[in-house]
C-alpha cells in the first residue's frame, strides 16, 4: 500500500512526522488530496503545547493534526451521491453522527454522540498529502476563491461568520473587536463585507495592531491596555460600539468587549479558554446588553460563507502572513504559537 508522511503533536511543542498508509474510501467517504491547511489557535493551546481534556473528545495522541483543510477530491468512495473526482472541497471539521438534533441542523460540531470524530483530534487531518473525508462534510470551493482561502474557512472564518450573524450585525453598527490574531482579523474583513461601518481593534501585541492596520481592516487600532476603554468612547462619542466581539480568550479581552459595548448593544464570545468576572448589574444588565457565545458554525452557514465570498470578492487568505510547505510545519507552528503573526497556513506543491 501506498505511503505518506503526516504531522501528529506530541504535545510538547514540538512536531513529528511518521509514516501513513494512504487511505482508500470507503462507502459515503472521498479521498482529498489536500492543497491547503491551516493552522487554528485550537491546534496551539489544546493540542501544541499540552494535550488538554481527556477522553474520546481529546486529541487521540497518533492523529494526523490540521482541522482546517482544504482540497481536490481525487476518489470517491461508494455511495457517494453529490461530489465526483475534481471537485475543489473545504471540509467542515466536524464529522458528527449524521441522526442527532445537532447533525440534522448542520450543527456537527455540538453533536456529543460516540460517532462523533474531529478532523485533526480524533481522525486524521490535513497536516498530510491526503485526507479521508465523509462526504457530507464537504463544502463545495467557488473557482473564484483560493484552497488556502478555503482552509482559512473551514474553521475560523466559518466561526466569525457564525458569531456576526447571531449578533445581527450590519451597517447600521460600528464594531469592537477585541484581539487581533487571525480570528479576530477575520472579524474585521467580514464585519466590513456585512456592512460595518467603523471598525475599532484593541490586541497587547504591537505586532497584530501593525498587521490590522497594515491590511487596511480596521479604523482605528488601541494597545489592549487601561487607556482603551477611553479611546473607545472618544472615538464613538463617549457611547461605545453597538456590536463587539471577543476573539482574544483573555479575561480583559472579554471585559473590555463588554465595556466598550453600547447601551442596548450586543457582545459575543467567540475566544477559547480562561475565566471572566465582572459586576453584572452595571456591565450588562442595567446597560440591557445581549451577551452570546458562539461556538464554530453550522454546514449551511459555512456554504452561506463560502457563496458570499464568491459575490463579495473577498480572499480571507489576505490575512495569512505565512505560508509555509508540510516540511515546514515545526516551523509553521512555531510562528502561530509566538502570537505575533496573521493566519499561518501550510500548503502543498499541486
Amino acid at each position: 500500500m501506498a505511503k505518506m508522511q503526516g504531522v501528529v503533536l506530541p504535545g510538547n511543542s514540538t512536531v513529528q512526522f511518521r509514516e501513513f498508509d494512504i487511505p482508500e474510501p470507503g462507502h459515503g467517504q472521498v479521498l482529498v488530496s489536500t492543497k491547503a491547511s491551516s493552522i487554528c489557535g485550537s491546534d496551539i493551546r489544546a493540542i501544541y503545547r499540552a494535550h488538554l481534556g481527556k477522553g474520546p473528545e481529546s486529541y487521540q495522541p497518533g492523529t494526523i493534526a490540521g482541522h482546517e483543510p482544504c482540497g481536490q477530491i481525487i476518489k470517491i468512495g461508494p455511495g457517494c451521491k453529490e461530489y465526483k473526482v475534481g471537485d475543489r472541497v473545504v471540509i467542515y471539521h466536524i464529522s458528527g453522527c449524521g441522526v442527532c438534533e445537532d447533525c440534522k441542523h448542520g450543527y456537527m460540531i455540538s453533536c456529543t454522540s460516540t460517532f462523533r470524530g474531529a478532523y485533526g483530534w480524533q481522525r486524521n487531518g490535513g497536516h498530510a498529502p491526503y485526507l479521508l473525508a465523509e462526504e457530507n462534510t464537504c463544502v463545495r470551493l467557488p473557482d473564484s476563491l483560493t484552497y488556502a482561502d478555503g482552509a482559512l474557512c473551514a474553521c475560523g472564518f466559518g466561526t466569525v461568520y457564525e458569531a456576526l450573524c447571531r449578533i445581527n450585525l450590519s451597517g447600521n453598527d460600528r464594531l469592537l473587536i477585541t484581539g487581533l490574531g487571525p480570528v479576530g482579523l477575520a472579524a474585521a474583513q467580514l464585519g466590513r463585507a456585512m456592512g460595518t461601518t467603523t471598525i475599532i481593534g484593541t490586541d497587547i501585541s504591537t505586532a497584530r495592531r501593525k498587521i490590522a492596520k497594515d491590511l487596511d481592516l480596521v479604523d482605528y487600532v488601541f494597545e489592549a491596555d487601561d487607556k482603551a476603554l477611553g479611546s473607545i468612547k472618544d472615538v464613538t462619542a463617549g457611547r461605545g460600539c453597538e456590536c463587539s466581539i471577543d476573539c482574544s480568550g483573555a479575561p480583559a479581552g472579554r471585559l473590555l468587549a463588554l465595556q466598550g459595548t453600547r447601551q442596548w448593544g450586543r457582545c459575543v464570545f467567540v475566544g477559547e479558554g480562561n475565566k471572566v468576572e465582572f459586576d453584572v448589574s452595571p456591565l450588562l444588565i442595567h446597560p440591557q446588553i445581549t451577551l452570546y457565545g458562539s461556538w464554530v458554525t453550522s454546514l449551511k452557514h459555512l456554504e452561506d460563507l463560502m457563496e458570499r465570498l464568491d459575490r463579495w470578492s473577498i480572499h480571507p487568505e489576505k490575512i495569512c502572513t505565512h505560508k509555509v510547505p508540510l516540511g515546514e510545519a515545526a516551523k509553521a507552528y512555531d510562528l502561530a504559537d509566538k502570537g505575533e503573526s496573521g493566519k499561518v497556513c501550510i500548503v502543498f506543491d499541486d
